[in-house]
């Protein structure tokens, strides 16, 4: 199960307690106080890995804790700290502190980067020794160690997003681009979680489709929109079988633009799919009006190896943002 958003509860470690212990030597019948310090609890730390699929292996265990500090020991030898907890994110993972409202994003493999801080260890009793108080009976506990859920949304990161309306045709673009194997159907929402293939080095996406409403939150509008957030380019699909292509386009990118002005900005390739269902002449008016929109539009058959060619080559050619 792909799973691109979840909450955690992590806590760190407590701080061990600081203990009261004498010394004990040969001829002294009272020894100085020796009671040695507690150790530090365990941090938790976020370890960035590239696995977009490492969210999954929480869903049934969410809540992580560091080790406890040690408790300090006789002549002066201060406790153990407490292990630390590594938790895997997937690269592109924004990971928000839910009460403090504070977020990273992990965006580098092998990225460490840390969470919550363990508590600090009590005092022992050697600690509190002075001139006045030679033989000091007080110690300290250790600190309780930070706590919070955190939520974690994953934003793919892609070169190439491929975004339209539902049941435009992305997915079987993918495949015969890619050969990623998604699952096709000829009913709306047929993805209901990206789909990621390889084309000569590039990692392309089918973002599921979008509708009108998508950046208020209608269907699952935020929870596909924030993968098209980090691609670098776009590859705009608009099914022939639209009886308006051009105000398709438009509910598109207008969601686009409500959500994140600046995904518009991308640069983009206007693909007119599905050209094998509807006659000739209706593709060359379909591909009129999107000329509206775009100076050169790219029709697409998958049964066409040379316009799958065509494309290819026009995205092998795309200068990409690299923001």
């Amino acid at each position: 199960m792909f799973i691109d958003e979840i909450t955690l509860h992590l806590k760190a470690g407590r701080g061990g307690d600081g203990v009261v212990r004498w010394r004990h030597e040969k001829g002294k019948d009272k020894g100085g106080p020796s009671g040695g310090n507690g150790g530090k609890g365990g941090d938790v730390y976020a370890i960035t890995v590239r696995d977009i699929g490492i969210l999954a292996s929480y869903r049934n265990v969410k809540e992580f804790e560091a080790g406890r500090g040690n408790d300090g020991f006789k002549d002066l030898k201060q406790g153990a700290e407490g292990k630390d907890v590594e938790i895997k994110f997937p690269v592109g993972a924004r990971v928000t502190n839910r009460t403090t409202g504070h977020f990273i994003e992990l965006l580098k493999d092998g990225e460490k980067v840390l969470l919550l801080k363990g508590g600090r260890g009590g005092m022992g009793n050697e600690h509190f020794k002075g001139s006045t108080n030679v033989r000091p009976r007080q110690s300290t506990d250790g600190e309780i160690g930070e706590e919070a859920d955190f939520y974690t949304e994953l934003l793919l990161m892609v070169d190439l997003g491929l975004i339209g309306l539902p049941n435009a045709g992305k997915s079987s673009l993918l495949n015969a681009l890619t050969n990623a194997q998604a699952k096709v159907g000829n009913f709306p929402f047929t993805t209901l979680n990206p789909g990621l293939g390889s084309f000569y080095g590039l990692v392309l996406a089918d973002i599921p489709g979008l509708i009108e409403g998508a950046a208020d939150g209608k269907g699952l509008g935020h929870k596909f929109l924030r993968h098209i957030e980090r691609t670098k380019a776009l590859l705009h699909c608009v099914s022939s079988e639209s009886e308006d292509p051009l105000e398709a386009y438009r509910i598109v990118r207008n969601e686009l633009g409500l959500y994140n002005k600046a995904i518009t900005g991308k640069p983009e390739i206007v693909v007119l799919t599905k050209t094998d269902t509807v006659s000739e002449a209706e593709v060359k008016e379909k591909i009129k009006a999107l000329k509206s929109v775009s100076k050169d539009i790219v029709p697409i058959s998958i049964l066409d190896d040379e316009l799958i060619k065509n494309l290819k080559f026009r995205i092998s050619n795309l200068k990409f943002n690299e923001n």
